[in-house]
């Protein structure tokens, strides 16, 4: 990889690190105004958002040595929450996730986009998506994602591209 190559993926880390970070912004603003799609549009696009970070700098096979250059000049380490992509297949995947749960499950309850769903006692078998905005947490069928620190690994990286970027 030239060095032209290294400057258009860091630039390209840098913006879907910045769109993540802005959505996280506007999540902050809007929770309290009880406008569900607002709240549900800003955590699926940081969760888009990340992803594409995620892939570029732990790509497939095929681009490995790419991802392993682009992690040391960011020193990026191997724990970096940005490397587990989970959270984003449960939602780029939802379709799937509601086909296997019907085909697993007796019950017909299914209760979807909870806010704050740990405040009544959240319960994994029958609940599906959530936020809470006292933590800033995402839930999935009892697993919690911490927002925050998603959110710390991203402004860390984007200081860590600036030297390589343009603007």
């Amino acid at each position: 990889m030239n060095g032209i190559q290294e400057m258009v993926f860091i630039s390209e880390i840098a913006l879907q690190s910045k769109i993540a970070i802005r959505a996280a912004e506007r999540l902050q603003a809007t929770q309290n105004k009880s406008d569900q799609v607002e709240v549900w549009s800003s955590i699926q696009s940081m969760l888009v958002a990340s992803a594409n970070v995620s892939k570029l700098l732990w790509p497939r096979q095929k681009y490995k040595a790419r991802g392993e250059r682009l992690r040391q000049l960011l020193n990026v380490n191997k724990d970096n929450p940005l490397a587990d992509r989970k959270f984003r297949n449960y939602f780029e995947h939802y379709d799937e996730q509601i086909e296997d749960w019907f085909c697993k499950q007796s019950s017909a309850v299914y209760t979807d986009l909870s806010m704050n769903p740990t405040l009544r006692g959240f319960s994994a078998s029958s609940d599906h998506r959530g936020y809470n905005t006292f933590n800033n947490t995402l839930i999935f069928r009892g697993e919690s994602l911490d927002l925050d620190i998603v959110l710390k690994a991203l402004e860390e990286l984007l200081g860590n591209c600036k030297p390589y970027t343009l603007t």
